[in-house]
Formats: C-alpha cells, structure tokens, sequence
C-alpha cells in the first residue's frame, strides 16, 4: 500500500526512468508472486475447510440444544 505496487517490483515510473524492462527479471519476480499467492491460497482454504468443520459441529449442537 504505500509504495502503490507489489514488494520488490518497480514501479511503472521506474521502469519509465530506467528506459528499458528486463523481462527475465521482471518473470522471475512475477513468478514469485504468483508462488506466494498460491501459498496464501492454500493457507486459506485449510482455514476454510477447519472453520466449515467448527461450523457444522456447532450447527449440531444448536440442533440439540433446540429440540430439547
């Protein structure tokens, strides 16, 4: 956020000052963060899967506690 674009790549301005892209470079970073991304994701969907559990046993429980 307070750069305005992603950790460890240039910004638009810089790559106007410099005058030129390495895009083998650039790839890799971008690689990179896609690699995070994926990491994030997956981080996520294992706390989705334990929050659905959680909610499905407290659903449950609500269920008994309703019918008593």
């Amino acid at each position: 956020k307070m750069n305005k674009h992603l950790p460890n790549i240039k910004s638009a301005s810089e790559y106007e000052a410099i005058g030129t892209v390495d895009i083998n470079e650039l790839q890799l970073k971008l690689l990179e963060k896609v690699e995070e991304l994926t990491l994030h994701t997956i981080r996520q969907q294992k706390e989705i899967e334990v929050l659905k559990k959680e909610n499905k046993a407290l659903s449950k429980r609500i269920k008994q506690l309703d019918s008593k």
